[in-house]
C-alpha cells in the first residue's frame, strides 16, 4: 500500500551509496524517511521539491539512520546572497569593533549585500577549517536563511512573501581581519567551509506565521551567545527581496542569509574568536539545530587538497558501511590510481583486506618528470572539462589493437571518462602527482597484478617490479591490451579473476 506524505514537515538532503536523495528527517529519532514523487521517481534534491510545489510525496522504502548516511547541505551549487549589519545591536557592536570598514555610522541607510562562494557551503556535522595563516580571527554568525521559491524580477515588498519557499539555518563564518583589511565582505566570508547550512529546509507553510517571526539562538560550547527574532531585523525580508530583485532576477533555490544578531565573538569583551574543538550550535524555531565543530589545526582542508592518504581514509568509511571486519575481510579491486589507494589502505588496515586485485598500478614513486604531467592533466580537466582530455587519453592509453578490432571497448572507455566530474578527476590526478603511497613490499596479502602488453601507464616492466617486491604477488600480462584492461579484454580479465579468486 502506498504511503503518501502530503507536505512533509521538513526536507533533508543526504548521500547514500553515492546517490543524492531527499527525505524527511525525524529530529527526535534522528532517522530519515526517503521520499519519492507519486510516480515512484526518487526525490534527488531540493530544487526538485521547490519546482514541484505542492506535489504529493511517497514514503520510499524503509527509514535509515542519520549515522548510516552522509548529510548534505539542504541546497548547494550557488553562491549565497547575504546581508550585513541587519540587526541594530550587531550593527553597533560591529561598527565599534574596529573591523567595520564599510560605514561610519551604526545603522546602514540601505541593505548591505554581499555573496558567499558556493564552495564555502558545508553540511550539518561537517568540520570547519580555520585556515591558519589566512585568518586568526575566525568568527561565527548565526543566521536565518530564506529560500526563494520562484523566479522574480523587480518584486514589490507587498508581493515579496509570495516568492519565499521556506527557510534553513546558516552559519555565516567570517575572517574578521580580512573583512577589515579588504574593506568589503566577500574575501573574509568565502573561505572553504565558512558556510555551514542545514540540517533541514522547511516550507513556510509548515512554520508558525509562515516563518515571519522565527527565533534564532546561537550557543558556542554550550554557552548562549545570540538570541533574536526576525522581528528585530533592520531591513525586513520583503525589503531585502525587493532590493535584490530590483536589477536582477531571483531564481528558485536562491538562498538569502538575512543577517546576524548581536553576540558574535568580536563583540565580546575581550573579543573571542574560534579555536580548534569549538562547537557552534545554531537553533531556529522549527528548523532544528545546525551543529559544526572547528577542526584541529593540524588537519588538512579536504575541500582544497586531496592526497592518496586522504582517499584511503575515505575508503575506510566505505568498508565501515559494508561491515567489513577482521572476521569478514573483503577482496579489494582497484585500477590505476586506485591501486595506490588500495595499497595504502591495505597497509593501514591489513586485517580488513582478504585479497588485493590491482589493474595497472602506476609506478610508485613516480619518475621525476611524471608528477608535472599529472598536474598538467589536472589543470586541463579543470579548464576544458572531460571532453577536453578524453581524446588524448584514448589515443595514448588504449592499444592500437583495441582501436582497430574492438570499437565497443573504445566507446566504453570514452563513456567512462566523460561520465566523471572534471574537478574530482583533477583532484585525483593531483593526488597521484603528490605520490604518498605506502610501501608495497611490506604487504602480507595475496595480490593479483594485472597489466596490458601495451599499457603506457603501468608497463609490464613496472608491474614486474611490483611482483618482485612482494612474494605474495601473482602477475598477469594481457596480450594486445593497453591501460583499460576491463574494457579492452573482458574475457582475459574474467579468466584472471576466476583463477585467482
Amino acid at each position: 500500500m502506498t504511503s503518501y506524505l502530503e507536505g512533509p514537515a521538513n526536507f533533508v538532503a543526504y548521500l547514500q551509496r553515492d546517490v543524492s536523495r531527499i527525505g524527511h528527517l525525524d529530529l527526535a529519532r534522528q532517522t530519515i524517511q526517503p521520499l519519492s514523487f507519486d510516480s515512484g521517481t526518487p526525490v534527488e534534491n531540493l530544487y526538485q521539491v521547490i519546482e514541484a510545489s505542492a506535489a504529493q510525496y511517497v514514503a520510499a522504502g524503509s527509514v535509515v539512520s542519520v549515522s548510516d548516511v552522509k548529510l548534505l547541505p539542504p541546497i548547494s551549487g550557488r553562491d549565497v546572497l547575504a546581508v550585513g549589519k541587519n540587526y541594530m545591536e550587531h550593527a553597533k557592536e560591529f561598527n565599534s569593533s574596529g573591523y567595520d570598514s564599510s560605514d561610519k555610522v551604526d545603522r546602514p541607510s540601505h541593505p548591505v549585500i554581499f555573496t558567499k562562494r558556493a564552495t564555502s557551503i558545508i553540511a550539518h556535522g561537517d568540520e570547519i577549517h580555520l585556515h591558519q595563516g589566512f585568518t586568526e580571527s575566525a568568527d561565527y554568525e548565526g543566521e536565518i536563511g530564506v529560500i526563494i521559491g520562484k523566479a522574480g524580477y523587480r518584486i514589490s515588498e507587498e508581493d515579496a512573501w509570495d516568492y519565499v519557499w521556506g527557510f534553513t539555518i546558516i552559519n555565516d563564518l567570517t575572517a574578521r581581519e580580512r573583512q577589515r583589511d579588504h574593506k568589503q565582505f566577500y574575501i573574509g566570508k568565502s573561505p572553504d567551509t565558512f558556510c555551514p547550512m542545514g540540517p533541514i529546509a522547511v516550507a513556510k507553510e509548515n512554520l508558525p506565521d509562515q516563518g515571519r517571526s522565527l527565533r534564532l539562538q546561537t550557543h558556542v560550547n554550550g554557552q548562549l551567545r545570540q538570541d533574536a527574532t526576525l522581528n528585530d531585523l533592520i531591513f525586513s525580508i520583503p525589503r531585502l527581496i525587493a532590493t535584490l530583485s530590483a536589477g536582477q532576477t531571483l531564481q528558485p533555490g536562491d538562498v538569502l542569509a538575512t543577517g546576524t544578531p548581536a553576540g558574535v565573538g568580536l563583540g565580546l569583551s575581550p573579543p573571542t574568536y574560534l579555536k580548534s574543538g569549538d562547537e557552534i550550535a545554531i537553533s531556529v524555531t522549527g528548523l532544528g539545530t545546525l551543529k559544526n565543530t572547528v577542526a584541529e589545526s593540524s588537519k588538512e582542508n579536504l575541500t582544497t587538497k586531496l592526497t592518496i592518504s586522504h582517499l584511503a581514509a575515505e575508503l575506510k568509511s566505505i568498508f565501515d558501511r559494508a561491515d567489513a571486519s577482521p572476521q569478514s575481510p573483503a577482496t579489494l579491486v582497484a585500477h590505476s590510481l586506485g591501486c595506490l589507494i588500495a595499497i595504502n589502505f591495505a597497509s593501514e588496515y591489513p586485517d580488513l583486506v582478504k585479497k588485493l586485485v590491482l589493474f595497472g598500478p602506476p609506478p610508485s614513486p613516480l619518475p621525476n618528470l611524471t608528477p608535472d604531467v599529472w598536474f598538467n592533466i589536472a589543470e586541463h580537466a579543470r579548464s576544458h572539462g572531460m571532453s577536453g582530455i578524453v581524446d588524448g587519453i584514448v589515443s595514448s592509453q588504449v592499444s592500437d589493437y583495441t582501436k582497430i578490432n574492438n570499437p565497443l571497448a573504445v566507446a566504453a572507455v570514452r563513456l567512462s571518462l566523460l561520465g566523471q566530474d572534471p574537478e574530482a578527476y583533477a583532484k585525483a590526478c593531483s593526488a597521484l602527482a603528490l605520490g604518498d603511497s605506502a610501501d608495497f613490499s611490506q604487504l602480507n596479502i595475496e595480490t593479483l597484478l594485472v597489466t596490458g602488453q601495451y599499457d603506457p601507464v603501468s608497463s609490464p616492466s613496472v608491474v614486474e617490479d611490483y611482483a618482485k617486491r612482494n612474494a605474495h604477488s601473482r602477475l598477469v600480462v594481457l596480450p594486445n591490451v593497453g591501460h583499460w584492461h576491463v574494457f579492452e579484454d573482458v574475457v582475459g580479465v574474467g579468466q584472471s579473476l576466476q583463477n585467482f579468486l
